[in-house]
């Protein structure tokens, strides 16, 4: 049986509904794959609903959702929700921070980051797909229709090739065969034009104030570099970090945005000898919590977990130059 049969017996099983969480803030990569998996359950009788914890940050989240009438809801506003629900986690995995706990049954994972030591507090997953040397969940997701020999409709197959498009940052980032292959397999039946106006709705005119305010700030030690933004949501922070990367004499960056509730913490890396996923472990370390790629990662240190009497802005440098240090001792 294809990993999709298996999925699929699974689920007919299920005693009361079936839900597809992303990760909390579902970015392209998140929207598409559980999009993409919605539409291939439906294809073999199970109807499941795509639930997320909080708003889109992401504009192109928003326009994706909006120009390919993608169906998901808040959590909160499910009303119907049950402790004997059973859920299929996307793009993440139960016990990480970015993943709020729904209180249902956690029967499944498909995602591409590292695997979480933790599992579902009420027993393991009776289904789990992770492949942390993909670049993107959706390229699993177009695998399953492949393996299925299923055609992906147009509004499925572009949200799938944008997924993969963005999560691999143009195909230049952590992509892996399969990420490649799925791309250009999706590209014969999605939507140019498509993809095209979400390319093209990436930040907003209030965004390039912040921007022109935040590159001021730009500091660099050796060949990384660091920018410090304030209150931005994670979709600026990271598209502000992308382009500090982008400088000929910087290897990797950090931005770092200071809001009420704590610091989220941005890493890139464009190096080998330089992990963005340890270096942002390095960075957050006891005090809060990050992870992702070696290529890209993020972390968050919540705002009473800041020590008291040291400046944010020496703390972050201070905890990279040391692991940068300590990787080229």
């Amino acid at each position: 049986m294809s990993r999709l049969e298996d999925l699929v017996a699974i689920l007919k099983a299920a005693p009361g509904a079936v839900f597809i969480q992303t990760h909390d803030v579902p970015d392209p990569d998140a929207i598409a794959a559980a999009f993409g998996l919605r539409y291939l359950l439906s294809m073999s009788g199970v109807d499941s609903k795509i639930v997320y914890d909080r708003e889109f940050e992401k504009i192109d989240a928003r326009r994706m959702v909006e120009l390919l009438g993608i169906e998901m809801s808040l959590a909160s506003e499910v009303a119907s929700i049950d402790i004997e629900d059973w859920i299929v986690i996307v793009d993440g995995q139960h016990g990480n921070a970015n993943i709020v706990d729904l209180g249902c049954v956690p029967v499944a994972v498909i995602d591409h980051h590292q695997r979480c030591d933790a599992e579902p507090a009420r027993g393991e997953y009776r289904f789990s797909d992770i492949r942390p040397d993909n670049g993107s969940c959706s390229s699993i997701i177009a695998e399953y229709f492949q393996v299925a020999g299923e055609v992906p409709p147009r509004f499925v197959a572009t949200a799938l090739m944008y997924g993969i498009f963005i999560d691999t940052d143009n195909l230049t980032r952590g992509v892996s065969d399969l990420d490649a292959e799925m791309f250009w397999r999706l590209h014969s039946f999605a939507d140019a034009d498509l993809i095209r106006k979400l390319r093209g709705s990436q930040i907003t005119l209030r965004d390039l104030a912040s921007y022109a305010e935040a590159f001021r700030t730009v500091e660099a030690y050796g060949r990384i570099g660091f920018l410090r933004l304030e209150g931005a949501d994670d979709s600026l922070v990271g598209a502000a970090n992308d382009i500090v990367l982008s400088v000929d004499e910087i290897d990797a960056s950090i931005a770092f945005s200071v809001r009420p509730d704590g610091v989220k913490v941005s890493v890139r890396s464009r190096v080998d000898d330089i992990r963005a996923d340890e270096l942002s472990r390095a960075v957050v370390r006891d005090i809060g919590f990050g992870g992702g790629h070696s290529h890209m990662a993020g972390g968050f240190i919540p705002i009473d977990r800041l020590p008291k009497g040291k400046s944010i802005e020496t703390l972050i440098k201070h905890r990279a130059i040391s692991y940068i240090e300590g990787q080229c001792s």
